[in-house]
């Protein structure tokens, strides 16, 4: 394992965090409100963990001792680290810009489709798919490769696709202070095609609303018109 002269810390994604978070300078690759709690692990414990692995995987019937599966282990801790990246991030970091519109005009900002893929914290199972966020701006803004960023915030953790949509409809609405905020997100869960019921071809949607868009149903069907047609042509 890799080690520096502070200790044996890795980071998983570039091999060694030496000191404080890294410096990022184009402002649209400035994500310092996602990295703001990095997960360094002892590299003992990676080792340990990488033990564990290898041991449930020959038990469970691979062959450990090929050229394809020896790194196997190390690979799937590799994988799982990436995937819950989200853990890092604090979305209460986020920053909106003024609005300089006529805010008297309720005309809704919609966004999508926002591929993600998240793991379920039921089996710790993939489920993947598109979200399309909408907003009615009030006095600020948002950049809107900020809302893809918020979507994976979210969708890299261990979660459920009901907390994930619901998550990201709060964190705008409090960041925001918008008029409204709506959150489509459709998804195939691995965990009901995979085992169980076994379902192939089965996706879930779920709808989350605040503000404008809970009390005006028109706003609603304009939002679920925009994020289905973009849906069928996915």
């Amino acid at each position: 394992m890799p080690k520096d002269g502070g200790g044996d810390v890795i980071d998983i994604r570039g091999g060694l965090i030496p000191g404080p978070l890294r410096q990022v300078t184009d402002p649209e690759e400035t994500t310092e409100w996602e990295q703001v709690s990095p997960r360094r692990i002892d590299a003992a414990d990676w080792e340990r963990f990488e033990r564990y692995v290898s041991e449930i995987f020959g038990a469970f019937g691979m062959d450990l001792d090929t050229p394809g599966t020896r790194e196997t282990p190390n690979r799937f801790l590799k994988a799982m680290f990436d995937a819950t990246s989200g853990y890092e991030g604090d979305e209460k970091l986020l920053t909106a810009f003024p609005n300089e519109s006529d805010e008297s005009e309720y005309n809704q900002i919609v966004e999508g489709g926002i591929s993600f893929y998240a793991l379920c914290e039921h089996h710790a199972l993939p489920f993947h798919g598109s979200a399309y966020l909408g907003y009615i701006p009030n006095e600020r803004i948002i950049g809107l490769s900020k809302l893809t960023r918020l979507v994976r915030l979210f969708a890299r953790r261990f979660t459920v696709q009901e907390w994930m949509g619901r998550s990201i409809a709060d964190a705008l609405f409090d960041l925001m202070e918008p008029h409204g905020v709506a959150v489509y997100l459709e998804a195939e869960h691995l965990c009901t095609q995979m085992r169980g019921v076994r379902e192939e071809h089965s996706r879930t949607v779920t709808t989350f609303w605040r503000g404008t868009y809970e009390e005006n149903a028109d706003l609603r069907r304009e939002f679920l018109d925009l994020a289905r047609s973009g849906t069928h042509k996915a």
